[in-house]
């Protein structure tokens, strides 16, 4: 579901990042510092780029807001670079701890909930307001950076520990 609302939005947040918590829950440090067998990613670095992601969103909402250049996804970066951009935010994020990464995203999910409590539906749905945000209104940004990056951390979690338990 497209969250069309400021209700909807705040309810698949929590909803999803909820289901991410639950899923935690019962992974120890252990299982969380194991790679992937085919790719190498743990489950610390998928909740670190999920952090990261949020982090990004709010600087394009501060730098649109103050009338700065804005670099979508990031600076030097287009949409066709992910897989690249992606590689360096885990080698920056490799030294972090799982407490560490579960805090981040802990403090990015409460931070994007703080932001649509202070948005209007017309803020969240309304006409865009900035070129960064392309065709998308803001609320799809905010979805983009928390619930569906929830969805798909939690998608990759589980396909983890199947992995690993043969």
């Amino acid at each position: 579901m497209v969250a069309k609302t400021k209700a909807e939005l705040r309810a698949v947040a929590e909803t999803e990042f909820d289901k991410l918590r639950t899923l935690l829950a019962g992974i120890d440090g252990d299982l969380a510092l194991t790679p992937h067998p085919d790719d190498g990613i743990t489950i610390k670095d998928t909740l670190a780029h999920r952090a990261h992601w949020i982090d990004l969103f709010f600087g394009w909402y501060e730098n649109g807001a103050a009338g700065k250049p804005v670099h979508v996804p990031a600076e030097g970066y287009n949409w066709g670079q992910l897989k690249a951009y992606n590689a360096g935010v885990r080698e920056r994020t490799a030294g972090i701890t799982w407490d560490q990464a579960r805090t981040r995203l802990a403090r990015g999910h409460e931070r994007l909930l703080r932001f649509i409590d202070d948005r209007s539906d017309a803020d969240l749905y309304g006409p865009r307001q900035y070129d960064w945000q392309g065709s998308y209104p803001l609320g799809r940004w905010v979805e983009s950076a928390g619930p569906s990056h929830y969805r798909s951390a939690a998608k990759y979690i589980r396909e983890i520990k199947r992995k690993l338990a043969g």
